[in-house]
């Protein structure tokens, strides 16, 4: 009869050892590799092969590694671990290295039952990773089992990317281009959604009836929604722009979050927009009790807190200081944002061609809009829209101009006045709102039929006649920003408001800026992937010369979402919009976290003679700049306002031709309603945001919580300049070439590459079935990056790449076995003469096991994690005094001040393993203790103060595992007088620096 084991015991089976997994059942072993993975879980059945129990042997005293060895085989122990013992189950097995911060919505997301959260983070503070985090544990805990995230088209790619590179889940895209292809595998009857548990969703493609019952009625039990601003309308919101997309997406969320048991997650910058209506109704899918609970008093505001987390870049710039409430800055973490952006404002004046030009399209317009509104209110509307795109392609280029006069409107094809706003108004106004940005940047149209107007051809021809800088000093005047910034060591992006503008400055700026700067363009033309890829291949080309620039020019199409601060630091505005947000959400893809200029530049090149530019700057923007200073944050205008001064400016500039163009637009009779109207309602918004980030700022959780819980991750996992140098040292000590391995990389990135044909055979098959047998088996440089985002045969310097964690598993599985040929850079035992210690010290780095019984709102858990200490004592086992975690880590530090003569080390080492069994009662109480303080940590994290959230802790537990596993011990010696020392020589009969 076969013995039985419980879970946490270790056994022996197939040539190496086992952790016995609490999935075990009778007749049938679950077994994890001691230091493995989830991924190398196996199923074993004792009556066909052989399973014996396992006893983990001491370390011999014949083996013994040198200074680094503990440090080393730590690491490689920690690295092995997917999930730590600690609350957060998912941190040891995601690809990023959260910041402090970004740590909050998580630990408010675990006091939940239900996790229901509006994260309304500033721009480029990270809600990605915050929602990232959220996700990994929801599903490493077993709260969900499925994901769906809802974003813009063009941003769900690099969703995809995120999900699988930072937090290893690979999500399915569900899009209008992809839809075809996933329902033919599907079974009959079989939803899509059942298909593919983890799925990003357009929001365009969930619109359409079929597919929209569909995705309600087999939605996954974890949605989480970007820019969910745009789900949602004002009660009083009128226009096209938000009747029909925004009340679609609200009904559809509505239905979504009206199941109590889903987990909602809901990302915006800009949670406001302007209105207190959809606020509210934005905090209504979140808690419907939220929509109408009394904002203005304390336990309104304190239930708002639960769910609501918004915070500014001064709020986390320095986090977890004194200031925080903390007793020093000892655990204080800097995130380097770029400072205050340097924004100016450039002027350009039109050549007299360009200007004469100008002047008959403006009085064409006049005529048109007059004519029109003597033939009936859809003709009126159909020549205001053809009007607006006249004008506004007129004033972005000749390009622009010519497509735009050549090309029939949109609107034209309207039966009615409020069809013709819906086609006319999405191409030619800027809203702040735009859930798709996809082909609103195509020229407009102003023709009303496909034969066009003789007059609009004379006026297309002459616009073909101005391209180049000789007649357009718009272009000129880029030139010479370009190359200043570029002269400043700039890589800048240039947004154009049309594709043909973009396509005529990519013609024209090819080989005008310099043989070292390289040139792309990024418009709609590109499918999102496509857009990426062209991005990528710049930012590639040429990486290696630190002299090359780039430059991208680019539509709005990239102005929301992507991220774009690692091969870009400048921003400027080609073209200016007729919404100040769209400026902040362009300005945003490089001013954000992971820019590592101090300062982003911004340029604003407007048309101070062409009548529309100047007057758009002096309302819109002069205001929004104004709101931003005093908040340090942006405040959306509501888009009926913006377009209600832009439609006072169009109204002027066609009763009034060019003439007076040095007005004040304020002096002028007829319009003061809207800037009053716009006055009124923006300082509206601004006391709402104003009022939203003092009294509704993040309260829930302390900073004091926060510092605790990551003094504990550190603790456990490490950082990634641990996984960095233990990379480094380990391809060293194998006898890798390593490459330009500067402490901070050879362009400050950290990066490094190397070459493995030298390294043990061992090495270089585990590398070749991660990286690719050709790359190994040719000798390719590897480059190692600091980024996640890695090309193929590339390996991230990350505790979850496959190639760090093979490079790991060799480290410990040859410092486990003596017998392993080649080098071996750790080792279990190692005496070390060091000026570190003044008394006989010894290290020891124990594995412990933990049984954990973790509730969820499907039951108990049963789960078996590991965690790797350092125990230090002074003096022989027999008296031992038992230094703190603080000290017991600061050994790895200590050097070698002399050899160790070789008898001395050997008897040195023994008498410590001898000693060994008096050790244990400690060994076995700090495990006990450290089950006590994992305990608590989890009840910390889980912290229930209501009743209803009680099963949230109801039945957890934490039970070492005994006994521990010794894995390595470690002798400091202290240094003795020169007079006695051993000699520092090389002989046979000393330990040297290198081996001891």
């Amino acid at each position: 009869m076969s013995p039985t084991y419980t879970a946490g015991s270790l056994v022996n089976a197939r040539g190496r050892e086992w952790v016995v997994l609490p999935e075990s059942a009778s007749g049938m072993l679950v077994l994890r590799p001691l230091g493995g993975g989830e991924d190398d879980v196996a199923a074993v059945f004792p009556a066909f092969e052989e399973v014996r129990p396992a006893q983990f042997a001491a370390p011999s005293p014949s083996d013994l590694g040198d200074q680094r060895a503990a440090g080393l085989l730590r690491t490689a122990l920690r690295i092995g671990f997917r999930s730590g013992a600690g609350p957060f189950r998912a941190l040891a097995s995601i690809a990023v290295e959260p910041r402090a911060y970004q740590l909050v919505p998580l630990l408010m997301a675990l006091r939940q039952r239900t996790v229901r959260l509006l994260i309304s983070d500033d721009v480029g503070i990270g809600k990605t990773i915050e929602a990232g985090l959220i996700v990994k544990e929801l599903l490493a805990q077993g709260e969900a089992s499925r994901l769906a995230v809802l974003c813009s088209p063009s941003l769900a790619e690099q969703w995809q990317g995120e999900l699988r590179e930072k937090f290893g889940i690979d999500a399915e895209l569900v899009l209008a281009s992809t839809v075809s292809r996933l329902e033919r595998g599907l079974e009959l009857g079989q939803s899509l959604f059942d298909r593919h548990p983890f799925t990003i969703i357009s929001t365009d493609f969930i619109k359409s009836t079929r597919h929209r019952e569909d995705f309600v009625r087999h939605c996954p039990d974890l949605v989480v929604v970007d820019e969910a601003h745009t789900c949602v309308a004002a009660d009083d919101a009128q226009g096209p722009a938000t009747s029909s997309t925004s009340q679609l997406r609200y009904e559809l969320l509505r239905r979504v979050a009206a199941d109590e048991d889903r987990h909602l997650l809901l990302l915006t910058a800009t949670p406001h927009s302007g209105k207190e209506s959809a606020f509210r109704n934005l905090l209504g899918l979140v808690r419907p009790d939220l929509a109408t609970v009394d904002l203005e008093s304390p336990a309104g505001r304190a239930r708002l807190a639960e769910h609501f987390v918004a915070r500014k870049r001064a709020d986390v710039r320095q986090y977890l200081t004194k200031e925080d409430g903390l007793a020093d800055d000892s655990l204080v973490e800097r995130t380097a944002f770029p400072s205050d952006r340097w924004t100016k404002d450039e002027p350009y004046k039109l050549t007299p061609a360009y200007r004469a030009l100008l002047d008959d399209a403006i009085a064409y317009a006049a005529d048109r809009v007059e004519t029109a509104g003597l033939q009936g209110k859809r003709e009126a509307r159909i020549a205001w829209w053809s009007v607006i795109a006249l004008l506004r392609s007129m004033v972005s280029s000749p390009a622009a101009a010519a497509r735009t006069l050549e090309t029939r409107s949109e609107s034209a094809a309207a039966r009615t006045a409020v069809e013709a706003d819906a086609l006319g108004a999405p191409l030619t106004r800027d809203s702040s709102d735009s859930d798709r940005l996809e082909g609103m940047d195509v020229a407009p149209g102003a023709a009303e039929s496909e034969q066009g107007d003789p007059r609009l051809r004379e006026l297309a021809a002459r616009a073909a006649e101005l391209y180049g800088p000789a007649s357009d000093a718009k272009l000129k005047a880029l030139t010479v920003h370009l190359k200043s910034l570029i002269a400043d060591g700039y890589s800048p992006i240039v947004f154009c408001r049309y594709i043909p503008t973009a396509e005529y400055l990519a013609t024209h700026l090819e080989k005008k800026l310099g043989a070292k700067t390289r040139i792309a363009a990024v418009t709609g033309t590109l499918s999102p992937q496509q857009r990426l890829e062209r991005i990528e291949k710049l930012a590639a080309e040429d990486a290696d010369d630190p002299a090359v620039r780039r430059v991208l020019i680019a539509t709005d199409c990239l102005s929301e979402g992507v991220n774009l601060q690692h091969a870009f630091d400048a921003v400027i505005h080609y073209d200016l919009a007729w919404n100040p947000t769209r400026h902040d959400q362009r300005e945003g893809r490089v001013d954000r976290y992971g820019q590592k200029r101090d300062q982003v530049r911004v340029i604003t090149m407007f048309g101070e003679d062409n009548g529309i530019d100047g007057k758009v700057l002096e309302v819109l923007f002069a205001k929004h700049r104004q709101i931003k200073k005093d908040l340090g944050i942006s405040v959306s205008v509501p888009d009926e306002t913006a377009s209600g001064v832009t439609d006072a400016v169009v109204e002027w500039l066609l009763l009034h031709g060019r003439q007076g163009t040095q007005e004040g637009l304020f002096d002028l009779d007829g319009h003061q309603g809207s800037l009053d109207r716009m006055e009124r309602e923006w300082n509206s918004a601004a006391e709402r945001e104003r009022t939203s980030r003092s009294k509704y700022a993040q309260r829930a959780i302390h900073p004091e919580e926060v510092a605790r819980e990551v003094t504990a991750v550190r603790a456990a996992l490490g950082g990634s300049e641990e996984v960095r140098g233990f990379v480094l040292e380990a391809l060293r000590d194998l006898d890798a070439q390593v490459r330009t391995a500067t402490p901070t990389g050879r362009d400050g990135s950290g990066d490094f590459a190397a070459q493995v044909g030298g390294t043990p055979a061992g090495v270089r098959d585990s590398l070749a079935a991660v990286l690719g047998g050709r790359i190994v088996e040719e000798d390719r440089e590897i480059p190692f990056r600091t980024s996640p985002a890695i090309g193929r045969g590339e390996a991230a310097l990350v505790r979850t790449d496959p190639a760090v964690g093979a490079l790991a598993s060799y480290v410990l599985d040859s410092a486990l076995d003596a017998n392993t040929p080649g080098p071996r850079p750790a080792r279990r035992c190692g005496v070390v003469t060091t000026d570190a210690v003044t008394i006989r010290t010894t290290l020891l780095l124990v594995r412990y096991r933990f049984h954990l019984t973790l509730p969820s709102r499907t039951g108990e858990r049963q789960i078996v994690a590991e965690d790797a200490r350092l125990l230090a004592f002074e003096g022989l086992p027999s008296r031992a005094r038992w230094l703190n975690d603080d000290a017991a880590s600061a050994l790895l530090s200590a050097r070698a001040a002399t050899n160790t003569h070789e008898q001395l080390a050997r008897n040195q080492i023994t008498r410590t393993l001898d000693g060994l069994p008096e050790l244990s009662g400690h060994i076995t109480e700090y495990g006990v203790a450290l089950a006590a303080d994992l305990d608590a940590s989890h009840r910390r994290v889980r912290k229930a103060d209501t009743s209803d959230r009680a099963e949230i802790v109801r039945g957890l537990k934490v039970v070492p595992q005994e006994p521990a596993d010794v894995l390595g011990v470690y002798v400091y010696l202290p240094q003795q007088p020169a007079a006695v020392s051993a000699p520092a020589t090389s002989s046979a009969s000393t330990v040297t620096g290198a081996e001891a």
